[in-house]
């Protein structure tokens, strides 16, 4: 008996050891992927009023877009930057390449779904949410009181896209300013709208409210 609870203990020292090792391994697969070297020449043809550093924003997007993916495992994550969605829909194309990403990253493919295919019409703003709550844990902030936007939330704005979702912390004081277009971050236990998402899968949380939603998402 006791044997067996020693061995039944090493084998979930291992287990837990080989899943240690197995996410380090697919986090630093992600950030070390070479986007700009596959997708930078796609993207200025897509995007050409971006330069070459405010396309190298947009990967900067698509690698924090790819890990907050990791972290929800097979829950959608709802794409908040339409230039990140443009950089990942080149992506996509280099169909090979896309594949054995997505298995390196991942352990499976990332599917890209449009809104009017997903299985509920709550599942684009759940995936905003959840996109809103790992985003700020992976920047270090406080998701129900945010001091500023995630890099994700913010970049459309930054970079002045055009059709770009563009998120407000304080949305009173851009209606105040004549900024009514765009979304209230400061909302997202709810808040945002998107484009498209990455990954599908079960909710934790209700429905949309005012102005949570999604475009489009992506799924098994």
């Amino acid at each position: 008996m006791i044997k067996l609870i020693a061995f039944a203990i090493a084998g979930l020292i291992v287990w837990v050891l080989w899943r240690n090792w197995a996410r380090s391994r697919r986090i630093a697969y992600i950030d070390n992927f070479p986007y700009a070297r596959l997708l930078d020449k796609r993207l200025a043809t897509r995007r050409p009023e971006l330069s070459e550093a405010q396309r190298q924003a947009v990967f900067v997007g698509l690698n924090d877009y790819f890990q907050l993916c990791r972290i929800a495992g097979k829950r959608m994550v709802a794409m908040p930057s339409q230039a990140v969605d443009d950089a990942w829909h080149e992506f996509i194309l280099f169909t090979r390449q896309y594949d054995k990403f997505c298995q390196g990253a991942f352990g499976r493919f990332l599917h890209h779904t449009p809104a009017e295919a997903m299985s509920a019409p709550t599942q684009a703003s759940e995936g905003i949410r959840r996109a809103w709550r790992l985003a700020c844990a992976r920047e270090k902030i406080d998701p129900q009181k945010p001091d500023r936007l995630p890099r994700l939330f913010a970049l459309d704005a930054i970079l002045l896209i055009a059709g770009g979702f563009i998120y407000h912390l304080d949305c009173m004081a851009a209606q105040k300013a004549g900024l009514g277009d765009g979304y209230c971050a400061s909302h997202i236990g709810c808040g945002g709208s998107s484009g498209c998402s990455g990954d599908s899968g079960s909710s934790d949380s209700g429905d949309g409210g005012s102005g949570c939603g999604g475009g489009c998402g992506g799924g098994d």
